[in-house]
């Protein structure tokens, strides 16, 4: 591990899910950052939240801290870098990008400005302020202008996000980063918004700088030696050790520990998000685990009219603890009201797998195989030590399905089936 140099934390970088930008895959990424000693990382895609999800699993295993966010590059306004907080803003920013691809044709994107500020709780806003990279990208590169953000522009950005808006300063050892910092710096004051370096990664290691060449040729439509401008000038937008980014911003630890200041103001993280079940099937005034008790008990008794077996009785009670335990009660009552539709309609319909190891799912009618004539193991469905949400197949008849598709549509809305 490089232990040289203050505490970082890289707040702008694109994994491959960056397409044809990103030159390194996230777990890549994140190994590197952790040999490099870095506090955490952010995996800040395109438009997109795609790569977060590799980058999670790669950070839990390398014990790396991860920001989840993505670069957000509307139509009529710079490019910002948007990190979540918490699991209430991660749900935002996936909206955001969700309008946007909504709005567009098909692996594209369209965000505009106005579809941010009601978005814009709990983000954090880091605002790259060269524009050199989106120029490139998009094929407006003019090396005679000045590319960086306007006044105006970073304060759009700041009217939505007040002291979470942040100034990102990046350089790659160009010829005018003297002059660029001190630009930065003297905006930084004049705007009352702090800033903080990073580096615009796009690859983990200088030597991926050839393979970025080509991806760039082939989002052009071009050869490698007829891009020009599009081609970045060097190969410095990689993961740089803690020594090179203290030099690159003039000795300023003070930007270096901005990184961290925000970073630990990001304490979201993947493992919070779990599938969230309807429960709009509850009656008033009960909980989901008082009526999947109730219906089980109810269809237990209907089961075994003249006496239930204690057998049946102690599966029945192991089952629906774990059940409750695990948090699963609104996914059963939903197989339990599709199958209850589906016979209250003479739909042909028999629940299979697995599920046939749970005197629960005998007793709502949603399988047959009686838990009394054999043994079942009900941890072949849900277990303590998988942690996963148990499967509940269900098969309809083939020539009534479609209206049990027209049920979900309309109990649950089509925005919530897939």
């Amino acid at each position: 591990m490089d232990s040289a140099g203050p505490a970082y934390a890289e707040l702008h970088c694109r994994t491959n899910f960056s397409f044809l930008e990103g030159a390194s895959h996230a777990d890549e990424l994140v190994s590197r950052a952790a040999g490099l000693g870095y506090s955490a990382i952010a995996v800040t895609d395109r438009n997109t939240l795609s790569g977060v999800v590799r980058a999670h699993s790669a950070a839990k295993e390398a014990g790396l801290k991860l920001i989840v966010g993505a670069e957000i590059v509307p139509e009529d306004a710079p490019a910002a870098v948007l990190l979540a907080t918490d699991r209430a803003s991660y749900g935002r920013l996936a909206t955001l990008i969700t309008v946007g691809r909504r709005r567009a044709p098909k692996g594209e994107c369209r965000i505009l400005f106005r579809d941010i500020a009601p978005l814009s709780d709990g983000l954090m806003c880091c605002v790259p302020l060269s524009t050199e990279s989106q120029a490139r990208f998009a094929g407006t590169y003019d090396p005679a202008s000045t590319q960086t953000v306007s006044d105006t522009d970073l304060n759009r950005w700041k009217r939505i996000f007040g002291n979470r808006c942040f100034g990102l300063a990046e350089l790659h050892l160009g010829a005018n980063d003297h002059s660029l910092m001190q630009n930065w710096i003297e905006q930084s004051e004049r705007l009352d918004i702090p800033l903080a370096i990073a580096n615009d990664v796009h690859y983990h290691d200088s030597d991926r700088r050839p393979l970025h060449d080509v991806l760039t040729a082939v989002r052009n439509r071009s050869s490698v030696s007829q891009l020009g401008y599009e081609l970045h000038s060097n190969g410095e937008r990689h993961l740089k050790s803690r020594s090179a980014l203290l030099r690159l911003c003039g000795g300023r630890t003070t930007l270096m520990q901005r990184t961290i200041d925000i970073a630990d103001r990001c304490s979201f993280s993947l493992d919070e998000l779990r599938y969230e079940y309807p429960e709009e099937l509850v009656p008033d005034g009960r909980t989901p685990t008082q009526y999947l008790s109730d219906l089980t008990w109810q269809g237990a008794n209907d089961r075994y009219p003249d006496h239930m077996p204690e057998k049946v009785r102690e599966l029945i009670l192991h089952e629906l603890q774990l059940i409750e335990e695990m948090q699963y009660e609104a996914y059963f009552l939903t197989v339990y009201d599709l199958v209850r539709f589906a016979r209250s309609q003479g739909i042909l319909c028999q629940g299979r797998g697995s599920a046939a190891n749970s005197a629960v799912c005998y007793c709502l009618g949603v399988t047959s195989v009686d838990p009394e004539r054999i043994d079942v193991l009900f941890e072949r469905f849900i277990s303590r030590e998988r942690d996963e949400a148990p499967d509940i197949d269900v098969d309809f008849e083939h020539e009534r399905r479609e209206e049990v598709l027209q049920y979900i549509y309309e109990r649950y809305g089509r925005d919530r089936a897939g």
